[in-house]
């Protein structure tokens, strides 16, 4: 047996060798293929756009993105619909939304997924009476949502149901009688609120429910001719909580 191995030890060598090159040649084609892209540059009215990816390292942007940069997507028009599902880790897509009367549904399941999405910062359409859905399964996700920066978002329902640690939301309106609801569950999570209007009817209300320890929320609510309303019931140990509600006051703050 042992002058059989001699005699043929460089023909097993050659066999570990390829076996070693094949798996490599399997394990680079999975991690290629596994990363999907889509790029949108969408202009027109109502319109429906309903986008799933599945896996990890998925991107959606803009057409003018470039290999390791990725740019927003554009996504232009009123009374259209936005459905967005991306299961998975990992994932990330950057939208520029500039549109009235349009509805979101945005979905994420997975962990360390990425989401930054401003409507309309120009104030081309105006942002009035959109109804956004953010729903997220899963934790270390880090959403981002600035609505009508620089228009107002009149009557926007905006609601979040998210579940799972460690998420990082920032919620930033322009508001004009605008619901924004959040229902969170899951400890150690940061949530940022800015709600702000110069309108005579610029009324907000902010609803957070949450189930959860050790968490931060950080609201600001700053219409200068109206009311805000802030309803927060949270059940948990351990965190901070700072509400900052300022109708053009000079010495508010946590």
């Amino acid at each position: 047996m042992s002058k059989w191995i001699k005699d043929n030890v460089h023909y097993m060598l050659l066999a570990v060798f390829i076996v070693g090159w094949a798996l490599i040649i399997i394990f680079i084609s999975q991690k290629v293929f596994a990363d999907n892209e889509i790029h949108i540059d969408q202009s027109g009215a109502t319109v429906s756009i309903d986008l799933e990816q599945q896996g990890a390292s998925n991107l959606i942007g803009g057409v003018g993105s470039v290999a390791g940069t990725l740019t927003d997507f554009d996504f232009i028009g009123a009374t259209n619909t936005l459905d967005i599902n991306q299961i998975g880790s990992s994932n990330l897509w950057k939208g520029d939304i500039t549109a009235d009367s349009y509805t979101g549904m945005f979905q994420f399941t997975g962990d360390s997924n990425v989401m930054t999405v401003a409507t309309d910062t120009s104030n081309t359409y105006g942002a009035d009476s959109s109804n956004v859905n953010v729903n997220v399964t899963g934790g270390s996700n880090t959403l981002i949502l600035n609505q009508a920066t620089s228009a107002a978002a009149g009557t926007l329902d905006l609601d979040w149901i998210i579940q799972g640690s460690n998420n990082t939301i920032t919620s930033s309106i322009n508001i004009d009688q605008a619901t924004n609801y959040m229902d969170i569950d899951g400890s150690d999570n940061t949530i940022t609120y800015t709600g702000t209007g110069v309108n005579a009817s610029a009324g907000g209300y902010f609803w957070l429910d949450h189930t959860g320890g050790s968490r931060t929320f950080d609201v600001t609510q700053a219409s200068t001719l109206t009311n805000d309303w802030v309803k927060i019931t949270s059940n948990g140990s351990n965190g901070t909580v700072c509400v900052d509600q300022d109708d053009q006051g000079t010495a508010t703050g946590c």
